[in-house]
């Protein structure tokens, strides 16, 4: 991405809180939006004379993560204490990782229209989450909830490889499409299970990489999107002043829209790292490692390159598909039971089951099967019933356990393809409709749609549109 002749190079490092029952040192339990303070203990609040016990899952899930980005695995590692004091951290340090992260070295191809692109991933390394600070107009400064003290965290950190805003969209996108696919994070951006800091900085091309900035409190993709924009522009204006771009921490407010400076950049010498001394050295079998490899899932990209070149689905549905893993996973059960049409199945997973679905209704809580919805689309493939009878029988099997060939006999919902029938009905319509006629015989080709339409009415809506459409331009043409 180049912006007034200068090219904007983009790190991300995007933090995800992963799903495990209980935290990563003690045996409270992981989960948001419970009563302040009721999920903490004295390991999780930094109590003197604790001792920390590494969650087995954490590890696990690092790695399938690892796996997902094509990374190295460090089979023997450690844990390191990042020291730093903030308000809601009552350790004064952080269990996080230093120089040997339990994942290195991957990648991670991510597609950018039609183009796919390789963003390196220098690390993925296993940490403990901070607590929350509280703001509110009903009481003076703020509160701590120690509740999310302890919540395990993997750290995701890529290369500089992107460029633009629009490529980090899409890396994040990716990003959180594979956490939710290898089922180990939920991604809800609205309850902080992903987040992420941006690195920004901008040099003209051929020169070397600029001064970088690092951005916080990006809570969003979107945010992310608008952060980096405004970030490159910020530099590039303190550039053409004449200023200079210093490595700082800036918070990104996105209601103001502007990027605050917070602190200088701290570099690894600050946080004073040194070996975790409370915890044992991390040692991962070989035989555990591969064994996660060969467990994981299709992943979504190859999954939608799959979707394009079996289904001959659009890449762009084919990604709107693959994006929520419940509409992916009941696609590939239909495809399973013998879908005729995977382009019309395309478009009902994108209209009308996402429809409920993005009113708060999962598959599973309706009476809908992939056997049902096969039914359908096969019988409107093969001209059996109309789209719009589809849909009616569609609201009916959503609460109703009830078969489609009992729906349509009892609607009177199929079909019309007989010719002589359709003659007739054309017969009719023309007849009826001189002015139509002549006007689409002057040329004005929109005037078959409405000849088509009054044969669709006088139908009730039974005629086969193509069957109809065909007879009523050949009768035209006569």
């Amino acid at each position: 991405m180049m912006i007034k002749g200068y090219e904007v190079v983009v790190g991300l490092e995007v933090h995800a809180e992963l799903n495990t029952k209980t935290k990563i040192y003690c045996n409270c339990k992981n989960s948001f939006g419970l009563e302040v303070n009721t999920q903490v203990c004295p390991i999780c609040m930094g109590m003197p004379g604790t001792l920390p016990t590494l969650n087995e899952k954490v590890v696990e899930y690092a790695i399938k993560m690892g796996h997902a980005l094509n990374c190295g695995i460090n089979r023997i590692c450690k844990q390191d204490r990042k020291n730093y004091y903030y308000p809601d951290l009552p350790k004064s340090y952080q269990i996080s990782q230093a120089d040997i992260p339990l994942c290195h070295d991957g990648y991670l191809d991510v597609i950018i229209g039609d183009d796919v692109k390789r963003i390196g991933i220098e690390r993925i390394h296993i940490e403990e989450d901070a607590g929350k600070l509280l703001h509110s107009d009903k009481f003076d400064g703020s509160l701590v909830d120690f509740n999310r003290c302890g919540v395990p965290l993997i750290e995701i950190v890529s290369k500089p490889d992107l460029r633009g805003s629009d490529e980090a969209k899409a890396y994040l996108e990716t990003i959180r499409s594979i956490l939710r696919y290898i089922d180990i994070s939920d991604c809800k951006m609205q309850e902080g299970s992903i987040r992420c800091d941006v690195n920004v900085s901008v040099h003209k091309p051929g020169e070397p990489f600029g001064t970088r900035c690092e951005m916080k409190n990006v809570n969003s993709f979107s945010a992310a999107v608008r952060g980096i924009d405004y970030e490159a522009n910020r530099q590039i204006a303190l550039i053409e002043a004449g200023g200079t771009v210093v490595q700082e921490t800036r918070r990104w407010d996105d209601a103001k829209g502007e990027s605050i400076s917070m602190r200088s950049k701290e570099d690894a010498q600050d946080y004073r790292y040194f070996p975790e001394p409370d915890l044992l050295t991390i040692v991962v079998p070989e035989e555990k490692v591969q064994y996660l490899k060969d467990t994981l899932p299709e992943l979504p990209n190859a999954k939608i390159m799959r979707y394009v070149n079996d289904y001959s689905i659009s890449h762009y549905d084919a990604a709107m598909i693959v994006d929520v893993p419940e509409k992916s996973a009941f696609f590939d059960k239909c495809m399973n039971v013998g879908c005729k049409a995977p382009k019309l199945l395309a478009n009902w997973v994108l209209g009308e089951i996402s429809k409920f679905m993005n009113e708060g209704t999962a598959i599973e809580d309706t009476k809908l099967t992939p056997e049902k919805l096969v039914a359908i689309v096969n019988y409107i493939n093969d001209g059996k019933i109309s789209t719009a009878a589809g849909k009616t029988i569609f609201d009916v099997i959503l609460t109703e356990d009830k078969d489609i060939d009992a729906i349509i006999e009892e609607k009177s919902l199929s079909q019309v393809s007989d010719a002589s029938a359709l003659e007739a009905i054309a017969d009719e319509v023309l007849a009826a409709n001189e002015k139509s006629v002549n006007d689409y015989l002057g040329g004005k080709t929109n005037a078959l749609g409405y000849l088509v339409g009054q044969c669709m009415k006088a139908s009730k809506g039974k005629a086969n549109p193509g069957i109809m459409k065909d007879i009523i331009l050949k009768k035209l043409t006569k």
